[in-house]
């Protein structure tokens, strides 16, 4: 992968991409919180600002974009509320020069009250519904969640790279090791649980909150990281606090949900082992990505002494919470 994936996107590349594929922008551009992939809101003449996405090289096959995209087209066929890519040309993966991009209507909203309890057992209407679609086929070209490329390949990647520092390696490797440990059990205990195609990055930030008559609510946002996994995966992101406030939460969230999609309560062994997975991932997507000049910028703490002790700390929470009980009584 390029050390300077977006070298090229130049403002005056933006701007051709777009005329390229017929859309008629007036210049102004904004760029949008995101570092994986590069995202603009760009004016346009005569018409309401589109969103613009240019993709990551070497990240996602063009495959598996079209499959990410034709899911939440599936979606909003069925007035599911996700913010869909436009079709442009018959097409809604477009390349220009060595760049790869989509454009996406403009979505306004707040973030969601999640302390709310109506507001859990709404989004939880919706992302029942989204499961409901996600469980009718499988991806065929986008990866699993799982705990191999989740958790043991991103610890080798670390490993691997010199990123943890000497005198925490020892420390580090243990703490991480007792972790896929307990995640394995909490699999295991989980037993076969199935598979559909989720949103996978289900947090507040990629919810927005319409206050809008028409369409009050939330809209789900960036399908980015969507691939195959447990229903679980798209639900305890909502949660937070102590494991009492958790639980009352996830009976909010559960209550709109099973309106729409059955919940298999088996699932709730993989809600601490899922957190950890995600904590391991984290660490290695960010140094997979230390070359990009974006990354030491927004992660300035990343890599640090201070850094490390803290993931072993954070790990060592993990390893005990994943041998706690399920957050209900299964």
């Amino acid at each position: 992968m390029s050390d300077l994936p977006f070298e090229s996107l130049t403002p005056d590349l933006i701007l051709d991409a777009l005329e390229s594929v017929g859309l008629c922008p007036d210049g102004r551009m904004l760029a949008l919180n995101s570092y994986e992939n590069r995202v603009y809101q760009v004016g346009m003449e005569d018409a309401a600002p589109l969103v613009v996405k240019f993709y990551r090289a070497a990240r996602w096959s063009d495959e598996a974009i079209a499959e990410e995209h034709a899911f939440v087209t599936e979606l909003a066929a069925r007035e599911i509320p996700v913010v869909a890519p436009l079709v442009l040309g018959g097409a809604t993966l477009h390349h220009f020069a060595d760049q790869r991009f989509a454009a996406f209507p403009r979505a306004g909203g707040r973030a969601p009250e999640l302390s709310d309890p109506a507001t859990l057992e709404w989004m939880g209407r919706f992302i029942g519904r989204i499961h409901a679609v996600g469980a009718l086929q499988p991806y065929l070209e986008r990866p699993t969640l799982d705990i191999a490329s989740f958790g043991v390949e991103p610890r080798r990647y670390l490993l691997d790279h010199d990123f943890i520092p000497a005198d925490l390696l020892a420390a580090w490797t243990s703490t991480v090791d007792q972790a896929l440990d307990g995640v394995r059990r909490c699999f295991e205990r989980a037993g076969n649980v199935a598979h559909l195609r989720l949103h996978g990055d289900c947090h507040a930030g990629n919810v927005l909150w319409s206050e809008s008559a028409a369409a009050p609510g939330p809209q789900f946002v960036d399908f980015d990281d969507s691939r195959m996994g447990p229903a679980i995966q798209d639900l305890w992101m909502l949660l937070s606090g102590s494991r009492e406030e958790m639980s009352r939460q996830l009976g909010d969230v559960l209550a709109g949900y099973e309106d729409f999609h059955e919940f298999s309560p088996r699932e709730l062994h993989l809600v601490e082992a899922l957190r950890t997975l995600r904590l391991i991932h984290y660490s290695a997507w960010i140094a997979r990505r230390w070359t990009d000049p974006a990354f030491p910028l927004a992660f300035p703490w990343f890599n640090t002494q201070r850094y490390w002790q803290d993931r072993v700390l954070e790990l060592r929470e993990q390893v005990a919470a994943m041998d706690e009980p399920p957050l209900w009584s299964l």
